[in-house]
């Protein structure tokens, strides 16, 4: 496994835009992730490690894409009506070589071999039959309605690039390739916890002036979602000893170890402290609302990370900071979001030099126009405003105020993810 340098995250203490967080990470972080073999079937979702490349044309010999006839083209009349003799029927499962040439036409079916010298297939329903003849209409081009060996991809072609997060349909191209099993990066190993004395697991009772520990299971949910291999730690006590020592412990046996909350400067911040006795630690100060503090270190080789301890904060950082960060991490290509246009149903004033994404939901509008609507209540530690909303607006750092009826960039929660 590749370890991290100490001084990986080290950057100047101005504001930084998103763009500039994932070109240092590009730049400064290197591939973590092993490699290894998988069955074809437990493929997807996994990255894939190298370029995968196709065994064999596909399709693997000239076939018929419809149910037809074949023929020469060369042998169709320059004006008028056709008329071939019907000498052979090829179905499907004849292979290329048992389909002998033809004198004529030949009765074919969608997937079958061409025959030789045959180079365009007529659609059944395009032609009439008269005894054992087949009459076929003016004007159709040559190679229609057939697709040649290797038209979807080539013998040696690379089908799937390294990097890529393998999707049903790229399981299926290894499938048609000869792929029966596929080189993966091996998950990211997330450690996973949440400090501080006020926290209570969901389901204890709740004492005075406690709150139950919502960060670390929406977190743990997100990160599963990304691909990672999470280990839950837990709630952490705010003891320093205690918390350098777990720290130290989970980078033995992890990529990343991630936390919220408790990296700050106050008296009752250990984590920080915790952080630096094991490894080493800066702040990220990103042009970004809700989650401008970021904390980012590394620990005995492994990946440090706490976000900022609010919810709203939590999930826009992982998600815009920490998701692409994985992805390096676990060599996976970085592939920006591409979020939809939207009209604002509400007005809105941000300072410049700094991103925000505020928490909306969609309507159609009377005009038919998708717009998008503002949800109530900006705080950060608003859980309601990310399960009553549809997604994120980002409103763009150069952006002062937002007027109705602007168009904004809006990404879905699902999309995010």
């Amino acid at each position: 496994m590749a370890q991290l340098a100490d001084d990986c995250f080290a950057f100047g203490g101005r504001l930084m835009t998103i763009e500039e967080v994932l070109a240092l990470i590009q730049e400064r972080l290197p591939v973590v992730a092993g490699v290894e073999t998988v069955p074809l079937a437990l493929a997807d979702g996994r990255v894939a490690a190298e370029d995968i490349l196709a065994r064999n044309d596909v399709p693997p010999f000239a076939n018929s894409a419809v149910d037809g006839y074949a023929v020469r083209h060369a042998e169709l009349a320059a004006e008028g009506e056709t008329l071939l003799p019907v000498t052979a029927r090829i179905a499907a499962r004849i292979s290329g070589g048992d389909a002998r040439a033809i004198n004529g036409a030949a009765r074919i079916f969608t997937g079958a071999p061409m025959p030789p010298g045959a180079d365009t297939v007529f659609m059944q329903e395009d032609v009439r039959l008269e005894g054992g003849r087949v009459v076929l209409p003016q004007g159709l081009k040559a190679g229609a309605n057939m697709r040649p060996a290797g038209e979807d991809i080539a013998a040696g072609s690379v089908a799937i690039p390294a990097g890529r997060r393998l999707r049903p349909q790229d399981v299926a191209l290894a499938a048609a390739t000869g792929h029966a099993s596929l080189p993966v990066r091996t998950r990211l190993r997330v450690a996973l916890f949440s400090t501080g004395d006020e926290l209570v697991a969901p389901g204890e009772p709740l004492p005075p002036g406690a709150v139950y520990d919502s960060n670390r299971a929406m977190l743990g949910a997100l990160l599963r979602r990304l691909g990672a291999e999470v280990s839950d730690l837990g709630v952490l006590r705010d003891d320093p000893r205690m918390l350098t020592e777990r720290i130290a412990d989970a980078a033995r046996d992890h990529d990343l170890i991630l936390t919220s909350g408790g990296v700050s400067t106050g008296e009752e911040d250990h984590v920080k402290a915790a952080v630096e006795a094991a490894g080493q630690l800066v702040f990220w100060r990103l042009g970004i609302k809700p989650g401008r503090p970021l904390a980012m270190g590394a620990v005995g080789g492994a990946a440090f990370v706490g976000l900022p301890g609010n919810p709203v904060a939590v999930y826009v950082t992982l998600l815009f900071v920490v998701r692409p960060l994985m992805a390096r991490l676990g060599g996976a290509l970085h592939e920006p979001l591409a979020p939809r246009l939207v009209r604002a149903a509400f007005p809105y004033r941000k300072k410049s030099g700094r991103r925000e994404f505020v928490r909306v939901s969609l309507a159609q509008a009377p005009d038919g126009v998708t717009e998008a609507r503002k949800f109530p209540r900006d705080g950060a530690g608003v859980l309601t405003s990310l399960t009553e909303s549809d997604g994120l607006a980002e409103l763009a750092d150069d952006v002062a105020r937002v007027a109705e009826g602007d168009m904004i960039a809006f990404y879905p929660h699902g999309l995010l993810w």
